[in-house]
């Protein structure tokens, strides 16, 4: 968890925000767009 905290924080991205966003679109997203919801790809839906 702290590594994933840290990531994004070093992409310059709210931690909570993120984590809370890709929890709640990681089910429903196609195998092939995960990398969309990588710290250095995401955008607020």
């Amino acid at each position: 968890m702290y590594g994933l905290i840290t990531t994004a924080k070093l992409n310059d991205v709210d931690p909570q925000a993120w984590l809370a966003d890709v929890l709640a679109r990681i089910a429903g997203l196609p195998q092939k767009r995960l990398h969309e919801l990588l710290p250095w790809n995401w955008k607020a839906a």
